[in-house]
């Protein structure tokens, strides 16, 4: 029996007051709307670019669309808000034209990017800082009263891969994690998602022992999101590049979804919603 199913308790989102039902896990593809996203594939270059690839999840099935301007990749230089801005605003508006049914996810932690979006149409925020970059944030979320992404880093993009000193991974994870659901939830915050944060402050070994691991987040009885798509904890364990690192994210995620996780991000749509088709029939609800 798999891990996910240690804690029974149905799990949904309130998505422009849809109740959307996570019995089944929903599949996030990236948008990245920068000029030097770790993977190259995911870079949106122009309005048509960005609407084929649009086009391409939304017909390979994917649930939400995420969209970032701020590069978040190790040493990303930093952006203004003002060029943020520029990059998602735009990006949301036309994605929301064609796509009008879509679900939609800003990813950013600035609560000024963050307001601008939700007020452009986006539907959860997305933040890689949990508050810790934007003190402002916890209180848009809430004024915002959208689903809000908790991820877990220390530092910034830029040092985070100094950060990865750790007494107790797992441990001091789950106190993060609880402190800041405790702040979210005397708010009045409703819909949390917890992220590890594959890749953000942590070792490649430590990305391992937090994936082995990853059915410990379950006792906060929250939704799990995994982001481990074409990552450097597979391509550099490989021996390859990130374009051919799909084959390798596809057996991260199977694992992931084994110990919990209820949303995938990924940049390959269809591969990842195959392998939820084959989880769900391996491990009906």
């Amino acid at each position: 029996m798999p891990q996910n199913t240690f804690f029974s308790s149905k799990m949904s989102l309130n998505l422009r007051g849809n109740l959307v039902s996570l019995d089944s896990p929903l599949i996030m593809g990236i948008l990245n709307i920068t000029p030097d996203s770790f993977y190259s594939g995911s870079r949106m270059e122009s309005k048509d670019v960005l609407l084929r690839q649009v086009e391409k999840m939304v017909e390979d099935g994917v649930d939400i669309l995420d969209v970032g301007g701020y590069s978040t990749r190790p040493g990303a230089s930093e952006l203004s808000i003002n060029e943020e801005l520029e990059r998602v605003i735009p990006a949301l508006e036309t994605i929301i034209k064609y796509f009008p049914e879509t679900y939609i996810s800003i990813d950013t932690f600035n609560s000024m990017v963050a307001k601008n979006a939700v007020g452009a149409g986006a539907d959860i925020i997305n933040d890689i800082s949990g508050g810790n970059l934007d003190v402002d944030m916890f209180n848009t979320v809430t004024e915002l009263n959208v689903p809000y992404i908790l991820m877990h880093m220390k530092g910034t993009p830029k040092t985070m891969k100094n950060e990865t000193e750790y007494d107790n991974l797992i441990l001091e994870m789950i106190e993060y994690f609880q402190q800041k659901v405790n702040g979210l939830r005397n708010r009045g915050v409703k819909d949390i998602i917890i992220d590890p944060g594959f890749g953000f402050a942590k070792t490649i070994e430590q990305n391992y022992l937090l994936l082995k691991n990853l059915h410990s987040f379950n006792l906060l009885e929250l939704p799990l999101l995994a982001g481990l798509s074409r990552k450097s904890m597979i391509y550099k364990k490989l021996g390859i590049g990130t374009e051919d690192a799909l084959n390798g994210t596809t057996a991260l995620n199977m694992i992931a979804l084994l110990n919990g996780a209820k949303i995938l991000r990924v940049h390959d749509v269809k591969e990842a919603v195959e392998t939820v088709k084959l989880f769900n029939l391996t491990y009906p609800n």
